[in-house]
């Protein structure tokens, strides 16, 4: 069933009112494929704009904070936490994983997903000058623990 339909099939805002305040935790993933001439122009401190990751790491957290008012049936939640880590993988891709926590009656999955997401759009922002080419690939959510219905891992691709 999906919990953001009500019985006549429309769209509602689900009610956790009666729900358990639980330590909740997600951890979402995205990858970013570029040239391995921008990867090492990022690394090395040479990109005309700064500190490439820095500003993508801040952009993430700061999606995470703002979840509710960019995806419409999301509750806005007071995050306990927020982490968001890049790092170049395979000389070409950069990996991000941001995770999120709380004490609260609703998970924190779409703020992890969102915090990925945005911190890999803000990548692609500030390099596209130098290589249009790059790919977002594979977000995806890797851990979420708390509440009803437990624990869930990924499975490894």
């Amino acid at each position: 069933m999906l919990t953001h339909l009500d019985s006549d099939g429309h769209a509602r805002m689900v009610d956790v009112t009666e729900k358990n305040v639980t330590c909740r935790e997600a951890i979402a993933e995205a990858w970013v494929r570029m040239r391995a001439e921008t990867a090492q122009l990022i690394v090395s401190g040479g990109h005309p704009k700064g500190d490439v990751f820095a500003v993508a790491r801040i952009a993430g957290i700061q999606a995470a904070k703002r979840t509710s008012e960019l995806i419409p049936l999301c509750h806005p939640l007071l995050l306990s936490s927020v982490s968001v880590t890049l790092s170049l993988e395979r000389g070409n891709r950069v990996r991000i994983v941001a995770g999120c926590k709380l004490a609260g009656q609703t998970g924190v999955e779409m703020e992890a997903l969102t915090a990925a997401s945005v911190a890999a759009l803000t990548l692609y922002d500030m390099c596209k000058a130098v290589d249009r080419g790059m790919s977002i690939e594979s977000v995806r959510l890797l851990h979420k623990s708390g509440g009803k219905s437990g624990i869930y891992e990924a499975p490894t691709p």
